[in-house]
């Protein structure tokens, strides 16, 4: 799917530096970019996601949100849905081997993510692209002249990498390949910017490289921001501490309202676009009220501002008035409590179960029994998990 039409390119210096500043770690080279931004051409910006789950959530939102920034200033976006490198797996955030996926799944999981994208993105000018279109043609002379553009040392000498090696954990030759892949992508679509998170690097600046070798001008890199989850760990799929761009408005919002004080600032900045004064304003009032202005926003951001409201509405019900919200996210009964909070996402851990048993904090709302037992059975019905958690659990 691609979207064509040539958009008059806004230089306006107030906005370049804005898109170059808000959320960004790094740029290479910022003066350069800046440059380009100003001078009126039309960029070509390029970011690649992998299908690895099949929701998108806030911490995606931070790139996506970015390669909206250059949309709006009239740049041509190209997004990459990763279905090959998604099959290969990616560790650059891992601390372990990413295992790989079947092509099955990874199908399965891609099948809304333009439709995800599209919450934020203007889709209908976006050209939207598979990577299996060139990765899964490339022979292997074609791979090893990629693979040549770099050497062992430099792979390994890579954070995460070297602390697997220095405590002998395996490091498959499968993930050596990974950054030529992305590298590549940056190749087939002749890439003027490339975005993604700090975690990425090294994968970014071998885009840089294969670009050189095959002729092209090296892309500039724009890098965002990592953001920590409901647990306070970096956003992952695979930990369960998401917010999802899928998540109904009511969910979204109470998963706004649990957020640590701390991350009400970072999570304005990177996950929405509310203005900074009004930022500032919001900050300068109590956390409480500021995590509601918060959670206004991001609900509006997927859906309207009507069921901003409504969420909104519904929380207060819930937690001010001390009654049960509506349309609360409804999970399958397992055999134990535990395990039906874990598999429903509704919990991080087992061990986060063990402290809200420990603190009282989980109710059967239905019989306003408090859950003391870590294997008590999980009995159909209205759970209030935590302050602000409610879930129904059905046979």
């Amino acid at each position: 799917m691609f979207g064509f039409g040539n958009q008059s390119v806004i230089t306006d210096e107030k906005k370049v530096d804005e898109l170059l500043s808000r959320g960004v770690s790094e740029v290479i080279t910022k003066d350069e970019l800046r440059a380009k931004l100003l001078s009126g051409k039309q960029l070509r910006v390029k970011l690649g996601i992998d299908p690895t789950s099949p929701n998108l959530h806030l911490g995606r939102s931070i790139p996506l949100l970015k390669l909206r920034d250059f949309q709006e200033l009239g740049h041509r976006v190209v997004l990459i849905v990763g279905d090959f490198t998604g099959v290969i797996g990616d560790t650059s955030d891992k601390e372990s081997e990413r295992p790989m996926l079947t092509e099955t799944a990874v199908a399965l999981n891609m099948r809304n993510y333009t439709e995800q994208a599209g919450k934020i993105l203007d889709i209908n000018k976006a050209e939207i692209r598979r990577n299996s279109e060139w990765l899964s043609k490339l022979t292997y002379a074609e791979i090893g002249k990629h693979a040549d553009a770099f050497s062992v040392a430099d792979f390994i000498a890579r954070e995460n990498i070297k602390k697997r090696l220095d405590a002998g954990t395996r490091v498959s030759l499968r993930e050596v390949l990974y950054p030529l892949m992305q590298g590549y992508d940056s190749v087939a679509v002749n890439a003027d910017v490339e975005l993604g998170g700090t975690d990425q690097r090294f994968n970014l600046l071998a885009g840089r490289v294969l670009q050189e070798k095959s002729g092209q001008i090296p892309q500039n890199i724009l890098m965002t921001d990592l953001i920590e989850g409901l647990d306070g760990r970096k956003m992952s799929s695979s930990w369960g501490n998401t917010i999802n761009f899928t998540d109904s408005p009511e969910d979204m919002y109470g998963k706004v309202m649990r957020l640590n004080d701390s991350l009400i600032e970072k999570y304005f900045i990177h996950v929405t676009r509310v203005p900074r004064e009004e930022v500032a304003e919001a900050l300068a009032g109590e956390p409480m009220q500021a995590k509601h202005t918060l959670a206004h926003a991001i609900v509006s951001l997927y859906y309207t501002e009507k069921e901003a409201d409504s969420a909104k509405e519904q929380f207060k019900k819930a937690f001010s008035d001390g009654g049960v919200p509506e349309n609360i996210p409804e999970i399958a009964r397992d055999k134990t409590l535990s395990e039906t909070l874990l598999k429903g996402n509704v919990i991080a851990s087992k061990k986060e179960f063990e402290r809200l048993i420990s603190d009282g904090a989980i109710t059967n709302t239905e019989t306003g029994e408090k859950i003391s037992d870590i294997q008590a059975q999980a009995l159909p019905g209205v759970y209030k998990v935590g302050k602000r958690r409610f879930v129904k659990i059905i046979s």
